[in-house]
């Protein structure tokens, strides 16, 4: 059972397959399972109290249960110890014997629980030293596995748990930044990018599997490559990397998520808005735009360098798709913050925005910071803000009427549904087909916009051959 983000699936799906190898059998019911084993989520307090639920939720079905992912690694015999309904709670140490594990834990022995340390320690602290470095590291979802047939190379260690047409593919883990909200670096690690032939196999892997869309996952994809010599490409890897992706057979669509935008460079920009077979769509970690907020945040930039930023996407690619998340009540955040965040949305023009009300994070810097906001602060701002994102966001939507966009059908049937290049899984809105005709899941349908609905788009098909209206 999987919560929180992207990342957290890839890992899962590795752990899947580390079990499968071991000789475990996968089941879709916690009811008729000796083992449940929780992949928890561990970055603000909903998402923890989700990973609480879930867990309790678990036991109640009479199977042993083991949680790992962010929450036990961050927490491990603390949320061991407060949770005793968990038969154990076990670290990324443990992913690559997990299935002796489990064995353990079913035949009555007691697994000692993850005892937490800070991550970031375990590697050098300069990025170039960490390749070789890296070897003796648990970083989950990089796994990959040598068969033991002569002549065979190594096979991806990954077991898909669903049968959509879209993949998130880790290509990195950790993060080097240190913003002062967020404690992911403590728990994740340091930065370590994964190798272009390792990701390169297992998006071939991936496609073999039905997959046509590879949703590129990490904590900083614009750092790709930063622990690699020039010869492997550098800082330049990523833009190396996506048009061989975007050209593996079966693969339709290559996307890259989360790009910090004081990373984001002219080269990479416009690889992204104009390679054939990669989406034209930048997920930016904005998080506010007022430089007095962003620089509390251990941040860089400003409105007019995040509109800068936007402008020269939208001289590559006018119809890109740009989504952001952004943090409001941020501590000493004022009146005049807040006006500068809403010139950068209303000025941006995004497709889709996330808006978060600040909550202290264990052991994060902004924890201790003076100027904190009362609740109600925080949740009149977030209010205001969402209103006037709702409002942005579906001008953006209904401004698309009358394109033609590419849709990657996700479900068909009674109802026929998809996502177009500016929509990512599950967070930027979906593309409703009417005169679908016969379609199937994976099918990428050349449709026209002529309709809207919030961030959703309403398309119908067109004939092929037949011209693009706009």
């Amino acid at each position: 059972m999987t919560l929180g983000c992207a990342r957290n699936e890839v890992d899962s799906e590795e752990l899947a397959g580390r079990l499968a190898a071991g000789g475990w059998e996968l089941e879709t019911e916690p009811g008729v399972s000796d083992v449940v084993v929780v992949n928890t989520c561990g970055f603000v307090e909903s998402a923890k109290k989700d990973s609480v639920d879930t867990l309790l939720a678990a036991a109640d079905t009479g199977a042993k249960v083991v949680a790992v992912g962010c929450m036990a690694e961050r927490y491990g015999n603390e949320l061991a110890d407060s949770l005793p309904e968990a038969d154990a709670v076990l670290g990324f140490d443990h992913y690559a014997d997990l299935s002796d594990r489990l064995d353990d834990i079913v035949a009555g022995r007691a697994v000692a629980s993850h005892t937490p340390a800070d991550r970031r320690t375990l590697l050098p602290i300069s990025p170039v030293q960490r390749p070789s470095a890296a070897d003796g590291v648990a970083v989950p979802g990089h796994a990959q596995q040598d068969t033991t047939a002569p002549g065979w190379g190594p096979r991806v260690l990954r077991t898909r748990l669903e049968e959509s047409p879209v993949a998130a593919l880790k290509i990195a883990s950790g993060c080097d930044r240190r913003c002062s909200f967020c404690a992911i670096p403590s728990f994740r690690g340091s930065f370590v990018s994964r190798q272009p032939a390792e990701i390169l196999a297992e998006a071939a892997w991936l496609a073999e599997q039905g997959v046509r869309e590879l949703f590129l996952v990490s904590e900083n994809s614009t750092s790709y490559g930063k622990d690699f010599g020039r010869a492997q490409g550098g800082g330049r890897a990523l833009e190396l990397l996506l048009p061989q992706l975007a050209g593996i057979d079966g693969i339709e669509r290559v996307r890259v998520s989360y790009l910090q935008p004081a990373e984001t460079r002219p080269d990479l920009v416009r690889v992204i808005a104009t390679t054939p077979g990669v989406a034209d769509y930048f997920d930016l970690s904005f998080q506010h735009s007022s430089e007095a907020v962003l620089r509390r945040m251990r941040r860089f930039g400003s409105t007019d360098s995040f509109l800068a930023l936007v402008d020269q996407i939208r001289e590559y690619s006018p119809a890109a798709g740009i989504r952001t998340n952004v943090i409001v009540g941020f501590p000493g955040e004022t009146e005049d913050d807040l006006r500068e965040l809403e010139r950068f949305l209303t000025g941006a023009r995004l497709d889709a925005v996330g808006v978060f009300g600040y909550s202290d994070e264990d052991g994060t810097e902004a924890e201790t910071l003076d100027g904190k906001l009362d609740e109600g602060t925080i949740i009149e701002r977030v209010s205001h803000i969402s209103a006037l994102v709702e409002e942005l966001t579906a001008q953006r939507a209904e401004d698309r009427v009358g394109d033609v966009v590419e849709v990657l059908i996700e479900t068909a049937g009674e109802e026929t549904t998809g996502r177009a290049a500016h929509q990512a899984p599950e967070v930027d809105g979906d593309c409703v087909l009417l005169d679908a005709g016969e379609r199937s899941v994976g099918d990428l349908v050349r449709c026209e916009v002529v309709d809207s609905a919030g961030v959703d788009l309403v398309v119908r098909p067109l004939p092929p051959g037949t011209d693009t209206p706009r």
